[in-house]
């Protein structure tokens, strides 16, 4: 039978009884981890033709070759294709912005276009991605650093300017998918109006309602029209409501999750009621 181990395909000739075990002791001995199309599993386990098995050593560090294979071993099946060839846009990198962007470098998204005007400064931290040594800086070029820790991989094209209509069409017409991540209201609805009338058959992932510390259950995903929308609609940051990294995170992974299901083609969205 055929595998691909550590994204070389190998042919193997006892296709009866060829253990997960068996694999690890013939292609990488000592390995501590064996995954098989995504799930890890016990060395006793049974192998099939074609499944795709990672063989990890905890602590090794991998090739440059090895690295995106063994990054994306937890993945569902068939993701990661779909994803390095994505291209997403992500307007401010505050809260919202930065964990989107953690999260889609994770997943293995091809490039992302990040735009943010501001610097990094103290209050960001109690829920953006940053950290007290990068106070100071923009955030293109913090975030920037931040993923080339976590991916290497992943193209990160960075601009440090204020979006309007005027320049949004350059920046973000090579994106496929926009994810909307600024605080104000008039700002989203610019960002919106602009984008659906340069690209109308372009997703657009945007947020609204997910400030304090109400029921994190209340955010969800659903479609208004030709944007989706993340979070309760109600609970925007004011006076006595602050943003708070619980449920901004809950929110940014919903943005996240549902750039996932668009780049795989997925349009299990629920419509608003």
């Amino acid at each position: 039978m055929k595998l691909i181990v550590n994204e070389r395909e190998v042919e193997v000739a006892d296709s009866e009884g060829m253990t997960a075990g068996g694999i690890r002791n013939r292609f990488k001995p000592g390995a501590d981890l064996i995954i098989v199309d995504g799930f890890p599993v016990t060395p006793e386990t049974l192998l099939r033709d074609g499944q795709v098995v990672c063989l990890i050593r905890r602590g090794e560090t991998p090739s440059s070759e090895e690295l995106e294979f063994l990054m994306m071993a937890r993945h569902t099946p068939g993701v990661h294709r779909k994803a390095k060839e994505a291209v997403v846009g992500i307007a401010g990198l505050g809260g919202l912005g930065s964990q989107v962007a953690i999260a889609l470098a994770r997943v293995g998204v091809g490039t992302l276009i990040l735009v943010d005007f501001d610097v990094v400064e103290p209050s960001n931290l109690n829920r953006q991605q940053y950290f007290i040594d990068q106070i100071g800086l923009p955030k293109t070029q913090a975030l920037r650093d931040t993923l080339g820790r976590i991916n290497p991989l992943v193209r990160v094209i960075s601009h440090q300017v204020k979006l309007t209509p005027e320049n949004i069409p350059n920046i973000f017409g090579g994106a496929q998918i926009l994810v909307e991540a600024f605080d104000r209201p008039d700002q989203k609805a610019m960002l919106a109006e602009t984008w659906l009338r340069c690209y109308p058959g372009r997703p657009l992932v945007c947020a609204s309602g997910l400030a304090g510390h109400e029921d994190a259950n209340l955010i969800r995903t659903r479609r208004v029209g030709p944007i989706v929308l993340v979070g309760d609609g109600t609970n925007e940051a004011r006076q006595g409501k602050g943003l708070m990294a619980p449920r901004v995170g809950v929110a940014a992974h919903h943005q996240a999750n549902a750039v996932l299901r668009l780049i795989l083609g997925e349009n299990a969205i629920s419509a608003a009621s």
